[in-house]
């Protein structure tokens, strides 16, 4: 993805938007679209914290025991990680844009007209506070567009832009929490005879084996280099999870499993059954942007019945 067209005609046009607040007084934007379909977008972290399907039915999972209060991040939805994915760094884990309050960008650049028509969606903005600059100094303008599509497309396209001085490097992830029926239900497709770093071994290299993955014990990794579409098949739903992305070469994989569910306070012991982390990312080589410079990475999810996902999107 490259930088930003100056030649783009573009006029922005706020799409229609409900605002309320949590319990906490964070605002919150709900989009929907004519067929009932809805997905709740929170300040706190620029998160998507609901994505609902037109019979009402959450696709997206989020612990009973999150915390909905900066600066702590919250458990489920779909987690922003930026300017790092993981505690590989100094920074906190997953860098701190998840536990910011963003604003809402009422002046956004330019856009291809396909990421707005028909769509319903809220653009946000986050830029460095002073205290950010402390611990990470560099100058950036982070927008953030969510959309709903008529078919209850969810997408989420990011630009980061250096309006620093010097060049900087970040990895990044949409860190998405998918509801499933239950783990040992759920396979994952178009991940096969892929390289991948294993969290679980020290971030070993390994590869990529069986015709598709799936769960029976913790799982941790970041598959490198992946196609642009992903399949996360739900047998006990009978529904598959379409995940298509752009700019973000690689797809972290994660289940904490028993052992871990119990060491995490803000998760519950058994709820690691009923959910599935597969993200869209830059990690294993991490994006440089030099003064001026812009990056964009896009994610788009879809659910269809599992019936006839193989034949409507081609995966390999």
């Amino acid at each position: 993805m490259g930088h930003c067209s100056n030649v783009a005609v573009w006029e922005y046009k706020a799409s229609p938007h409900e605002f309320s607040k949590d319990w906490n007084g964070n605002l919150q934007v709900v989009l929907r679209n004519p067929h009932g379909a809805s997905a709740t977008v929170s300040l706190h972290g620029g998160q998507v914290i609901s994505w609902r399907n037109e019979h009402g039915e959450e696709l997206l999972f989020t612990s009973s025991k999150a915390i909905f209060k900066p600066p702590k991040a919250m458990r489920g939805g779909i987690p922003i990680c930026f300017p790092q994915f993981g505690n590989c760094g100094y920074l906190e884990q997953h860098g701190f844009a998840r536990n910011k309050v963003w604003s809402i960008d009422e002046n956004p650049p330019p856009s291809p007209s396909n990421d707005s028509n028909g769509k319903s969606f809220i653009d946000l903005i986050l830029k460095p506070s002073p205290e950010d600059l402390k611990c990470w100094p560099y100058s950036f303008e982070y927008r953030l567009r969510v959309a709903l599509g008529n078919d209850g497309c969810l997408s989420l396209t990011s630009r980061i832009r250096n309006v620093n001085g010097k060049p900087f490097t970040f990895s990044f992830a949409y860190h998405t929490y998918m509801s499933v029926s239950d783990i040992s239900e759920v396979r994952v497709e178009g991940l096969e005879t892929l390289d991948f770093l294993d969290n679980l071994s020290e971030r070993r290299h390994c590869t990529e084996q069986g015709d598709a993955l799936t769960f029976e014990s913790e799982v941790d990794r970041v598959y490198l280099n992946c196609p642009n579409a992903i399949a996360v098949i739900d047998h006990g739903k009978k529904r598959t999870f379409v995940i298509r992305k752009e700019g973000l070469p690689d797809v972290v994989v994660w289940n904490p499993w028993d052992k871990k569910s119990k060491a995490m306070l803000n998760f519950g012991d058994e709820e690691y059954k009923q959910m599935l982390c597969v993200d869209g990312a830059a990690v294993g080589n991490p994006i440089t942007l030099k003064p001026g410079e812009e990056w964009t990475g896009r994610l788009e999810l879809l659910v269809v019945p599992s019936s006839f996902c193989s034949d409507r999107f081609d995966l390999h």
